[in-house]
C-alpha cells in the first residue's frame, strides 16, 4: 500500500476501533447477551470497515491509479477498480 503516513495512521486507527468492536461482539455472543445489542455493535464494525474501504479507495485512485495511467496502464487500472465494485455488489449471499 502506498499511503502517506497520516492516511496509514488513520486507517490503522479505524481498524483498531473495528477490532475493539469485534472483540466486544465476540464477548457479547459468549455471554448470550441481547440480540439487538449485538446487532448494534456489529453495525458499528461494518460502518468502520466501510470507512476504511472508502479511505483506501480514495488513496488508491489518487496514487496508484494516477501512476498506472501515467505509465499507460489505463485498462489495468479500470479493471482493478471494477473488480472491487463487482465484488461489493454481489453481496454476502452470492
Amino acid at each position: 500500500m502506498h499511503a502517506p503516513k497520516n492516511i496509514q495512521q488513520n486507517l490503522l486507527h479505524r481498524l483498531k476501533i473495528a477490532r475493539g468492536h469485534l472483540n466486544k461482539v465476540i464477548n457479547m455472543v459468549e455471554k448470550d447477551e441481547y440480540c439487538i445489542n449485538i446487532i448494534h455493535q456489529n453495525q458499528a464494525i461494518q460502518s468502520a470497515l466501510k470507512e476504511v474501504d472508502t479511505i483506501m479507495l480514495e488513496n488508491h485512485l489518487k496514487s496508484c491509479v494516477v501512476h498506472q495511467i501515467k505509465e499507460g496502464k489505463v485498462e489495468k487500472s479500470i479493471e482493478e477498480v471494477m473488480q472491487v465494485f463487482k465484488k461489493t455488489n454481489k453481496g454476502p449471499l452470492t
